[in-house]
């Protein structure tokens, strides 16, 4: 892997755990002695808080964060409801040029910056724009999250196999263990692994309830 100063993380489909899977890669990099930051520049499902519409995943990133940040800095588009951002976006569109210079101000402050997409990684942002679109403007590898489930193989390597396609690097993926009654978790992270040219770069067991402090020890770089 690359030493990047920022990672977009991206994932096999929605609810695959790209949230956690960035808490652990942000709490590794603090353990490594960086300032960190994240970032969910767009998100949909969010709650209205009096004044704004937020999202609970990015709020735990703007809590994870080295330094005080304006939620505004770590999400700049929060749309009320929980469906792909094209479609719960019909008045505001999604600007790359806003993200851009959101994400080129929140890097100037810290060491690293964990970027977390929305969806997978062909989920429309606008009518104009994919999320892959935004990658590309950020310009900066991907980390893909693979939920390890049933179907996960073949979605991890089409997911794979599209990033390459784009131009994109993929510095790694991220095995994340969703199904505690899952059968033949190994031979399906090795499967994966057999399978593609990119390394593994942790595989984060199943857990009821979120401990970053032990999903960062599980990050392998």
């Amino acid at each position: 892997m690359n030493d990047s100063k920022a990672y977009f993380i991206t994932g096999t489909d929605t609810d695959v755990g790209k949230t956690w899977a960035s808490l652990a890669l942000m709490y590794y990099f603090k353990q490594q002695g960086y300032s960190v930051a994240g970032m969910k520049p767009v998100a949909a499902g969010c709650q209205w808080d009096g004044r704004q519409f937020k999202n609970k995943d990015a709020l735990l990133l703007q809590e994870s964060a080295s330094i005080h940040l304006q939620y505004k800095e770590i999400n700049a588009y929060a749309f009320e409801m929980a469906v792909a951002p094209h479609l719960a976006n019909k008045e505001n569109e999604v600007q790359l040029k806003l993200i851009v210079d959101s994400f080129e101000k929140l890097q100037a402050k810290v060491d690293r910056v964990i970027v977390e997409g929305a969806g997978g990684w062909l989920v429309p942002l606008s009518d104009h724009y994919d999320m892959s679109d935004l990658v590309i403007a950020l310009d900066m590898p991907v980390i893909l999250v693979v939920a390890i489930k049933l179907g996960c193989i073949n979605h991890a390597r089409l997911t794979l196999r599209q990033i390459q396609a784009d131009g994109i690097e993929c510095a790694g993926w991220i095995a994340m263990c969703l199904d505690s009654d899952m059968q033949l978790i190994a031979e399906n992270i090795e499967s994966i692994s057999n399978r593609t040219s990119v390394p593994l770069l942790g595989v984060l067991p199943f857990t009821e309830k979120l401990d970053v402090n032990y999903l960062a020890s599980k990050i392998n770089l």
